[in-house]
């Protein structure tokens, strides 16, 4: 069974979350599970959850479109009792930040540790680009182990454009893709690039293979290759592509059913022992 991380608009009221059986159409629970609290506006955006070794959930998400350094952490066994939320200042370091958006997390189980990726924007940190400079975005990270300490922040890619919403695929051993949001004003579309090594250096980043307005990928491992959803936001609808090697893209819209009001989120695979608990 598969889990896809929601929120709905205006993003004040939390968590809910969407199930699916082959991973192409999804059904509400109609539940939210966990309302934010913390963060200066107090919102959950961009909610990226998955599920430790230990089978412990973790769940990390934007607080606030402007004028924070950090994102939102909560952990749960059973995704109805959720542990103190947690605001994780990762860009504390950086006075002049803009934001932090979109955490999204990725567990290496090479290394045993789990990655979160992010975009901030740092005024005239970088060459001047298309962008204005409060919109000039490039990926950061931290890792950790525990959720408690976390490395020291570190730049994660500069593609020489404004870049957002990543998400980190493995595929087999040495073999990674970067599924992100080219997010300067003549795009605003859905690349992805490549590399042996979660943590990169990230090469050969693709034409887009999405119409433009689309952002917040999700990417769902189905039968005979992948579905790479995302947010048609303008049109207000949810669009996905099929590929099987990151190269080639047939457009699936006509393939998928996602409810009313879905905002992006992750997708999880999960036992459907849980999927049964969330729908009792």
């Amino acid at each position: 069974m598969y889990l896809f991380t929601s929120f709905h608009e205006p993003a004040n009221e939390g968590l809910r979350l969407l199930y699916s059986k082959d991973g192409y159409h999804w059904k509400t629970t109609d539940s939210i599970y966990l309302k934010p609290v913390i963060g200066k506006d107090k919102i959950m955006r961009d909610p990226s959850m998955l599920q430790g070794p230990d089978g412990t959930f973790h769940l990390v998400w934007t607080t606030e479109w402007k004028g924070g350094n950090g994102f939102g952490y909560a952990s749960s066994k059973d995704l109805k009792h959720w542990s103190e939320q947690q605001y994780i200042p990762a860009m504390q370091n950086e006075p002049t930040v803009v934001n932090v958006w979109a955490p999204e997390l990725f567990y290496d189980d090479v290394k045993g540790e789990y990655i979160i990726v992010f975009a901030s924007c740092i005024p005239n940190r970088f060459e001047k680009g298309i962008e204005d400079e409060n919109n000039n975005h490039r990926l950061y990270y931290t890792t950790t182990k525990d959720f408690k300490t976390f490395s020291p922040t570190a730049l994660f890619l500069d593609p020489k454009f404004s870049v957002i919403d990543a998400v980190i695929v493995k595929r087999a051993a040495k073999d990674y893709m970067l599924v992100l949001k080219d997010n300067t004003r003549p795009e605003r579309n859905i690349k992805v690039a490549f590399a042996n090594n979660p943590l990169g250096p990230w090469e050969n980043i693709s034409k887009p293979f999405t119409e433009k307005f689309t952002e917040g990928p999700a990417v769902a491992k189905v039968k005979n290759g992948y579905l790479i959803y995302y947010d048609v936001y303008q049109n207000k609808k949810y669009g996905a592509s099929f590929t099987n090697d990151f190269k080639t893209f047939v457009k699936a819209d006509s393939l998928i059913s996602v409810p009313d009001g879905h905002k992006h989120g992750t997708i999880l695979k999960v036992n459907k022992r849980v999927v049964q608990q969330l729908k009792n």
